[in-house]
């Protein structure tokens, strides 16, 4: 092995390589687990080992003293868990057996960090994984693949370079995934942007209340600046939740609560038998669910729905409901990813928002670019929330749907496009010119500063084209040099006539 340290792209590589021996034969929505699992193995196993090099040197190699301070780390690993007993053990007829076996037995050594993270993942599956030979064969080759990465830390260029390469597996398979993506992965670009909007500080608590694999938990907690921060999540898919907590564990956040279940309707982040309070609460929700629990919330015991149920067949203002209880009622921030029909549907949605701006929580309103999000080409909004507005009643709209990257399938949002948003927000908040840093006015025509009397006329409609008005008038047309313009071009057609008669009688026409 090289002495040069392994770099990102070289992990990246790797890693997405390994999925070969899945592709074609299960949908990359079923087979991320199994890649993903086996690099979480192969990870800790490295950790382990380099661990295990580092107290064997510092203690000369006194087996009692090095296994006395491996017991102090931060997880355990049996032997049978590790990475190189499987690999040595490839060729076996249960090698599925096995792995789920050393999956349970790393549970078993840390439960508090790992318990039921596991459990909907099975190495032995014939309806996966197909036939014994089929899938001994390809679990083999899985091994093989993994056998070639060397994730010890002393051998990273950078610690971080496991979490990113998992971040980076996730996004892969959510745009192999297509729509089921959008179950599990807010694209990176605008978690970036979420986090920054929400700017979380020391000591705060942030909760998403739909998770996901964690990506926008992790996003906000490195906003942070330190480790002093409590983060909690929820996720209703029992795959998905495990990733999170995988997640979590690769980031060495390890004491982040992430709760399996419908937040909806069986919210599990508690405290005292109230929704838990959190100083920033961030999510991306399914767009506009159906059948989320509508007939019962009017019993709901948290009485988050306290401002009016909305329909059956769109969830959004119930996550937004649930989002605003959550947050401390003083200095609680609220930001989440939404459809455009949040902004201007009426019947129950239009009384629900009415109330939210009348009580001076809405705080902007951004809107996104199309095709940013896997699955879906729709353009989202963000809506911001905030408890502590105090006397500003001003609501800040951002016409952000023209500042992006073009792709191949899909568009990001830039650097300069997530600044943009992000310092014409704080100019809002610091009650400053709505300016960019070279004093471009973005007044008029990328955001506008809308008082609440505006937003009474419009019978509380937030749909942004009522407020920014992006509309350029086209230069004015010279008519004299236009007229001249036609006069030459018909010269020429002329010309081009007469050298075409010419041709056809040479012809013989």
């Amino acid at each position: 092995m090289s002495n040069k340290p392994i770099t990102q792209s070289e992990i990246n590589n790797i890693v997405w390589k390994a999925c070969d021996t899945f592709r074609g034969v299960i949908d990359p929505s079923q087979y991320k687990d199994y890649i993903l699992t086996m690099l979480f193995v192969k990870y800790v196993s490295d950790v382990w080992k380099d661990k295990k090099d580092f107290y064997a040197k510092k203690y000369n190699d006194d087996a009692v003293r090095v296994e006395r301070a491996l017991r102090n780390e931060r997880f355990q690993l049996p032997e049978t868990c590790t990475f190189d007993y499987l690999f040595e053990n490839r060729n076996a007829a249960n090698v599925g057996e096995l792995i789920n076996t050393a999956l349970e037995s790393m549970e078993d050594a840390n439960r508090s960090k790992l318990e039921r993270v596991f459990r909907n993942i099975d190495f032995n599956s014939e309806a996966n994984l197909g036939q014994t030979k089929d899938r001994n064969r390809r679990l083999k080759n899985l091994l093989v693949d993994f056998s070639a990465l060397d994730l010890q830390p002393s051998h990273l260029e950078d610690n971080d370079v496991i979490g990113d390469a998992y971040e980076y597996l996730i996004e892969k398979f959510a745009s192999d995934a297509g729509k089921k993506a959008g179950e599990f992965y807010t694209p990176a670009q605008v978690s970036k942007l979420l986090a920054k909007l929400l700017n979380p500080q020391p000591g705060d608590r942030i909760i998403d209340p739909t998770c996901g694999s964690g990506s926008l938990l992790i996003k906000l907690s490195k906003q942070v600046g330190s480790k002093n921060f409590s983060l909690y999540g929820q996720e209703i898919n029992g795959s998905t939740w495990a990733l999170a907590r995988m997640n979590m564990f690769l980031h060495e956040i390890d004491d982040a609560t992430i709760e399996w279940g419908d937040t909806l309707n069986n919210p599990k982040l508690l405290e005292d038998d109230s929704l838990l309070k959190g100083n920033i609460v961030g999510a991306n929700p399914p767009f506009s669910l159906d059948k989320w629990g509508a007939d019962n919330a009017i019993s709901d015991q948290f009485t988050r729905f306290h401002r009016g149920v909305p329909p059956k067949s769109k969830g959004d203002y119930a996550f937004i409901s649930h989002m605003i209880e959550s947050t401390y009622h003083d200095t609680g921030r609220v930001g989440v990813i939404l459809p455009h029909g949040v902004l201007f549907r009426g019947s129950s949605e239009g009384k629900i928002r009415q109330q939210l701006i009348e009580e001076n929580l809405l705080e902007a309103v951004i809107g996104l670019p199309a095709n940013l999000f896997f699955g879906t080409g729709i353009p989202a909004t963000i809506m911001l929330f905030n408890r502590a507005k105090g006397d500003n009643k001003d609501v800040l709209f951002i016409d952000a749907s023209q500042g992006y990257e073009s792709g191949t399938n899909q568009n990001r949002l830039r650097d300069k496009d997530i600044d943009k948003i992000v310092n014409t927000y704080r100019a809002f908040q610091e009650a400053n010119p709505l300016t960019t840093e070279e004093g471009e006015v973005l007044e008029d025509r990328f955001a506008y500063r809308a008082t609440l009397k505006e937003v009474e006329e419009n019978e509380y409609n937030l749909n942004i084209p009522r407020y920014v008005d992006t509309f350029e008038e086209e230069a004015e047309v010279d008519i004299p040099a236009t007229q001249n313009n036609i006069i030459d071009l018909k010269k020429e057609l002329a010309t081009v006539e007469d050298q075409m008669d010419t041709y056809l009688k040479i012809l013989g026409y």
